[in-house]
């Protein structure tokens, strides 16, 4: 877990810096009618971490096998409106939203972190899987569309 808190920790730091380095422009402009901005690609990220905090909470009490419930991420961008609110607003939300899921992730017993999850379809993971798809789905998020000009 070192690696992925490290990872966490990074991001919430060096994340904010490098989107108020972009120009107004840059971060609102859509590169598609029905693709999301560089900021409500943010906002994504708040939402993603908002399911997943719940997640990595709800997954250490209630019985195995904890089932995974997707949402309508669309759905979440749009009613949001990330697109209309302040740069600095989304970027609060997201180093909260993911200071909290460090916290939480620093206080699961190692033991915890094999309680399976179905992830869909019945594919059956590990909390600690969960935790680490999180990062990654993040970082996918900042390397192949925040990241790219």
């Amino acid at each position: 877990m070192e690696s992925i808190l490290n990872r966490l920790n990074y991001w919430i730091q060096v994340l904010p810096k490098e989107y108020q380095t972009m120009p107004e422009e840059e971060i609102s402009k859509r590169p598609f009618p029905n693709k999301w901005s560089k900021k409500e690609i943010l906002g994504h990220l708040c939402d993603s971490a908002i399911h997943n905090l719940q997640r990595f909470i709800t997954i250490q009490y209630e019985k195995p096998t904890y089932k995974i419930t997707p949402y309508e991420q669309d759905e979440w961008v749009a009613i949001q409106a990330y697109q209309n609110k302040s740069l600095n607003d989304i970027i609060i939300l997201f180093q909260a939203l993911n200071k909290q899921i460090v916290s939480v992730i620093e206080m699961i017993p190692k033991e915890k972190l094999t309680i399976p999850c179905d992830i869909q379809n019945n594919q059956i993971q590990t909390l600690e899987w969960l935790i680490q798809d999180y990062v990654d789905h993040m970082e996918h998020h900042i390397y192949n569309q925040i990241f790219k000009k």
